[in-house]
């Protein structure tokens, strides 16, 4: 019969897809706004004149006047491969499109030194999935994050030169893992010896890969925290600007674990003890059914805490060229509080504790913008390189994370009296890293150990922004 630690061992692996899809650059989210997107996420010193400032830079929400309100949508088209090292095979992602909204609205009476906005915003999201003939599906075939923010936001004018915003942060996430479970290290009985000796599906033919049953994880938490930003014109050509999102933790205390069973259609090729006779059918065996009913694979509960890493952000602009913004920016995120994660089951079997050691993040970005003086059109364009967050050891299905840049380019246009349309495009580029498509069990396991092939990503994202002041 199954045992249970192995099945509690796929349900602990299910917990894994959160820290692996927050641990990475591609989860992370900066696509908040088509102008900031446009510009490569160089938006903090100088922030685009608009209400998505509410996240970029919330101190600066006091240079906009009367109501500024911003929505939109941004499409994120990821493509992903893995090659094994043996077969050269390549296996291509089966990732959906992403469709990540934002919206902003703000108030700043003329001659007040207070403006009050609201903003809400996907910082956390994406999806890894991959085919059924993926060899790493065991470990992840399917792993889904996303997170909401609602941000009220007030801002003070301390004097002509410098402001301070900021606010409250409430968050919402989901999480969604599907892994399968292989047959072949399942326990499929015991020899009538003294003491019983058990056999695995192994011992009777079963190749390893064989996938009888998928495991399916999903909750959801909340969780609070905030943000503030402090923004200066030191003079009238350059602008400085600094904001700090708080780390938000999530606890997923009532995430659901449920089982099903995949058919084999595999028939047992020699006897053992009942019911391991020739001719059987592996998916009928009672011992394997049973832990569909009353066994190990029941649905059952799993919880877990997830903390959203802490974010810093500065920037510093420059207008001195004639209808020209020109910004550069550095971001740090603190992914490294990703060291160890705590995984606790409701059932009989022992609390976890997962190591990933994932290391603080870095990014710069170069943005400009150019304002065409006769009609009000701004042409956008801007390059950014980010860090990868995980060590060499844990680039995986869940996230084949690694270091990444951006080009992008955007333009927005007037229309009406109040009204603004802004496109805005960034391609996502990557070096290949190499990775694993099984799981570590123990810190002593090395890349060297583990790797099995390398992990090529592309992204490409369109984002389309409606803007309306008055």
């Amino acid at each position: 019969m199954m045992t249970l630690h192995r099945v509690k061992r796929f349900v602990f692996l299910s917990a894994l897809a959160v820290p692996s899809a927050l641990s990475a650059q591609a989860f992370g989210l900066n696509e908040i706004g088509s102008c900031a997107i446009g510009r490569a996420f160089a938006a903090t010193g100088s922030p685009c004149q608009d209400a998505s400032t509410i996240f970029w830079n919330s101190a600066a929400a006091t240079r906009l006047t009367g109501w500024n309100a911003i929505a939109g949508v941004t499409a994120i088209a990821l493509n992903g491969s893995f090659t094994q090292d043996t077969s050269r095979r390549v296996f291509d992602a089966d990732v959906p499109t992403e469709f990540v909204p934002h919206a902003f609205v703000n108030y700043h009476a003329a001659n007040s030194k207070l403006a009050y906005g609201l903003g809400v915003y996907v910082p956390y999201g994406l999806t890894s999935q991959w085919p059924d003939n993926f060899p790493g599906k065991f470990s992840a075939r399917k792993a889904s994050l996303q997170t909401v923010y609602v941000q009220p936001n007030v801002a003070y004018q301390i004097n002509s030169k410098w402001s301070v915003g900021g606010g409250p942060v409430w968050g919402h996430s989901t999480v969604e893992l599907i892994q399968a479970i292989d047959l072949s290290e399942q326990v499929a009985g015991a020899l009538p010896t003294n003491p019983p000796t058990p056999f695995f599906f192994a011992n009777l033919g079963i190749p390893k890969g064989t996938e009888f049953a998928r495991v399916r994880l999903k909750g959801s938490a909340t969780a609070f925290g905030a943000q503030i930003a402090v923004a200066g014109q030191p003079t009238p050509q350059w602008s400085v600007g600094l904001r700090f999102l708080t780390p938000l933790e999530f606890k997923y205390d009532d995430a659901d674990a449920v089982f099903t069973q995949v058919p084999t259609g595999l028939v047992v090729g020699g006897s053992l003890a009942p019911p391991i006779l020739v001719g059987a059918l592996v998916d009928t065996i009672s011992a394997l059914k049973a832990q569909f009913t009353s066994g190990a694979l029941i649905p059952q509960k799993v919880s877990t805490r997830i903390t959203h890493p802490a974010q810093i952000q500065g920037g510093v602009a420059y207008t001195g060229l004639k209808n020209w913004l020109i910004e550069g920016d550095l971001a740090w995120v603190g992914w490294k509080r990703f060291n160890e994660l705590p995984v606790n089951f409701a059932g009989p079997a022992p609390d976890r504790v997962l190591f990933e050691d994932y290391n603080n993040t870095l990014s710069g970005r170069l943005g400009a913008e150019y304002t065409i003086p006769t009609d009000g059109w701004k042409i956008r364009a801007g390059l950014a390189g980010a860090s990868s967050a995980a060590p060499d050891v844990t680039v995986t299905p869940l996230l084949p994370e690694q270091d990444r840049w951006y080009s992008t380019f955007g333009v927005e246009v007037p229309f009406g009296k109040m009204w603004k349309i802004e496109g805005g495009y960034a391609h996502v580029g990557t070096p290949g890293a190499r990775g694993r498509v099984v799981e570590r069990t123990n810190r002593n396991q090395t890349a060297t150990q583990l790797n099995s092939g390398v992990y090529s990503i592309t992204a490409n994202v369109v984002s389309i922004t409606l803007k309306a002041s008055f």
